[in-house]
């Protein structure tokens, strides 16, 4: 692991961070506007209006990571360079989790006025301060002073992170215990600035102070101590009015157990003391006060166990809380993260571990089951959403606090950090949000596959749509329960009422192809993509997904079959949206039609512009070749030329089309004006058309896996009625996304 991360860090270039800039700098205009003389606007405007440095700086998204090295976790006091690949390391994880940027700086100063004269000349540099790995009791005082100081927030993770994770996981803890924070006696082992704080969170969770038993090196934190002088400022408000003792007498009877001190100390004779179904959170890195399965074997009832390791189940990890908690604080320009702030991430915390774990997660966590319970109470750091649930509950009660200087909508500001994940999640916001005025029923046609179960539940709570789930009634409720889910869904089983008129209706769609009453009804009780191609043929739900299981030519097969293409089109296709960071394009087909002529090419350009319209996208459609307007003459270059010509020449087609052309013209500006600039297409093309199905299934995965795109889709377009066929393999959320096109396809076609 040494030589790994020493060679991790040493790579050209050493370190792990870089400053990058983030507007164009490709001409002589360009840095004249980046530095002189344009740079003389903002400057001026700054002067006089200090506050507009938020307008015209990166400050309102800088964090300053700061510390001297004198506690670097697992290492001590290694002085401020050593602790460079540290503060470094928090720079990564900001920018990671909360797209925040980091300026990380080392001060070699062990004096504290010093230090915090240091940081505070820095304050016009940064819109909050990180301070990280500074030994207590320096720490403290450190942070008060600037706390009161400074006019951005100050936070010192090494004392309020573990606490408000920690204090998450008590809150879900006690709840799977049938115990009330209330009622808990807590023993405490160690006595430094991340068990005072947790200590202090506590008691804002709702943990009395009276319950706390805290312990440091010298055993428990007593009056008599106290009144001795013996104990420091701050902790010494837990010392409590009882005999002295040791970690072991805490332990006895208390209901929970808190490490923040050294590896090993704790015996399974010292869990078997605690109360009935304990909490035990050993969380001394990298050896924890008691190993996770010696705690779990200490004794029969319910031990729920929590380290900071993340080889075992409950990590208590500080990238669950700063990135977003900063995230939350920069966004309404706070002054200070206030107790309020810090319980409200708790809460969202504790609130996001009991929802449904996204397929992504599981899998990063090599497929173990994570379900809310004694082994799943903190979500895991790699969870996307936490940024969803702790930023905006950081923003909103900074506001409620009244730390904001500004006020937010919280629904809009969702929608602005899903945009800083990637532009694939604002797109489908925007289709999702289309989706949820109006909700129609879809049905599932593999309703007793779990994945599918799980979508279900995650679409008709977030109101994209009505699911109907396809299948044996017994078996799916089986798996809701299973699943630990509070849904009732909607099912319909083929063994059902209706199957006898479902067979009446496909033999009559298909009695002129060869299908016989007999082999109509045994495909409607045994094959549930007929049975749902005929719910939504006959009207009985407005849209229909399937393919989960399947693979996509079987699983189109029978929709096309019963439900056809639409009275305009002759032809369906597949159609991906591949999303980049600030550009999105729409590829087909990719999926149907394996070597279409000029008509095929004409009606799928047509197709795939209306659904870019569904995403609020203008479409600039291309129809791809290896050749540039006729500079290859033959049969092959001449379709994608006769399908644009027609559709330009169309008077009902109301976006700019051209072709063939091969692909870097179509989606590089200075090729299409310098060029061609002929062309009717005056920007970037965003709907390409591929020449056939081999190249664009080829092309779109490219794009996808080097190109560093997001997928969503495959879309099917052209169809009479909204069918969609999803991926084997499609995790929940690809569902949900197609879920919620197939709605919107179902609203235009109603409308």
């Amino acid at each position: 692991m040494d030589e790994d991360a020493l060679e991790y860090h040493k790579t050209d270039p050493p370190g792990k961070i870089e400053i990058s800039t983030t507007k164009p700098t490709n001409t002589q205009r360009d840095l004249s506007l980046a530095y002189s003389p344009g740079v003389a606007a903002p400057c001026r405007e700054i002067a006089a209006e200090p506050d507009d440095a938020y307008q015209y700086t990166t400050k309102g998204n800088l964090v300053g990571v700061i510390s001297n090295g004198s506690a670097v976790l697992g290492l001590g006091d290694i002085g401020a360079q050593a602790s460079k690949p540290v503060m470094e390391g928090k720079g990564v994880l900001f920018k990671r989790f909360a797209d925040i940027d980091v300026f990380d700086i080392e001060l070699d100063l062990d004096d504290p006025d010093a230090f915090v004269e240091s940081v505070a000349a820095m304050e016009s540099t940064f819109g909050g301060i990180n301070l990280e790995d500074i030994a207590a009791p320096d720490c403290f005082e450190i942070e008060e002073r600037l706390r009161d100081r400074l006019s951005v927030p100050v936070f010192h993770d090494d004392q309020h992170g573990t606490a408000i994770i920690s204090g998450a996981a008590l809150l879900n803890a006690a709840e799977i215990v049938g115990k009330d924070l209330a009622d808990l006696e807590v023993a405490f082992a160690g006595a430094g600035a991340a068990a005072v704080a947790t200590a202090k969170f506590y008691v804002s969770l709702g943990v009395p102070r009276k319950n706390i038993t805290m312990c440091d090196i010298d055993g428990i934190l007593t009056t008599e101590r106290a009144e001795s002088g013996e104990l420091n400022e701050y902790n010494r408000q837990f010392a409590r009015n009882v005999p002295d003792g040791d970690v072991a007498d805490a332990m006895e009877d208390a209901d929970a157990f808190v490490g923040l001190s050294a590896g090993g100390i704790v015996s399974q004779e010292m869990v078997r003391s605690m109360a009935d179904d304990p909490i035990v959170f050993a969380m001394a890195n990298p050896e924890p006060e008691i190993g996770y399965e010696e705690a779990k074997a200490a004794r029969d009832d319910t031990v729920i166990m929590a380290t900071g390791r993340s080889d075992y189940p409950n990590q208590v990890n500080n990238v669950l809380g700063f990135p977003f908690i900063f995230r939350g604080a920069l966004d309404v320009r706070t002054t200070e993260i206030n107790e309020k702030m810090k319980v409200a991430a708790a809460h969202a915390l504790a609130d996001l571990a009991k929802q449904d774990v996204p397929d992504s997660v599981v899998k990063a966590y090599g497929d173990q089951p994570l379900q809310f319970g004694p082994d799943y109470i903190i979500p895991k750091p790699l969870d996307t959403r936490v940024l969803f649930e702790v930023a905006p509950a950081v923003a909103r009660a900074a506001i409620e606090s009244g730390a904001a200087r500004i006020e937010l909508d919280v629904d809009e500001y969702v929608e602005r950090l899903e945009a800083r994940l990637g532009k694939s999640r604002e797109m489908m916001r925007v289709v999702l949000n289309k989706a949820k005025s109006d909700p129609k029923r879809i049905a599932l046609t593999e309703g007793t596959d779990e994945t599918i179960v799980r979508a279900a539940a995650q679409i008709e709570e977030r109101g994209i749509a009505k699911p109907v789930l396809i299948g044996d009634e017994d078996e799916i409720h089986r798996t809701v329960v299973n699943l630990g889910l509070e849904f009732e869904p909607d099912i319909v089983d083929p063994a059902g009422g209706e199957c006898e008129a479902y067979a009446d209706h496909l033999y009559e769609r298909r009695q002129r192809d060869g299908i016989t009453q007999r082999e109509a009804e045994s495909l409607i009780r045994d094959d549930t993509n007929y049975f749902g191609s005929v719910m939504v043929d006959r009207g009985d739900v407005d849209a229909m997904l399937t393919g989960l299981t399947n693979h996509y030519p079987s699983a189109l097969r029978p929709p096309l079959q019963v439900v056809g293409t639409a009275d305009d089109a002759e032809y369906a296709a597949g159609v991906y949206m591949l999303t980049f960071k600030n550009r999105v394009i729409f590829v087909a087909d990719a999926t149907v039609n394996q070597a279409p002529d000029e008509d095929v090419l004409e009606e799928v350009t047509r197709h795939t512009a209306e659904l870019a319209r569904r995403f609020d996208v203008e479409p600039r459609a291309a129809l791809l070749s290896y050749s540039d307007f006729g500079s290859v003459d033959n049969e092959g270059t001449r379709k994608p030329s006769e399908a644009a010509r027609r559709l330009r020449e169309d008077s009902d087609i109301d976006f700019p089309v051209d072709g063939e052309m091969q692909a870097d013209t179509a989606v590089l500006e200075e090729m299409l004006t310098d060029t061609y600039d002929f062309t009717e297409l005056e920007r970037p093309a965003n709907v390409l058309i591929f020449p056939n199905l081999e190249a664009g299934n080829i092309g779109y995965k490219l794009l996808q896996r080097l190109g560093g795109a997001d997928a969503i889709g495959p879309m099917l377009v052209g169809m009479d009625k909204p069918v969609h066929v999803l991926q084997r393999g499609d995790e929940v959320k690809d569902i949900v996304n197609l879920a919620a096109v197939a709605t919107v396809d179902a609203q235009d076609s109603h409308s």
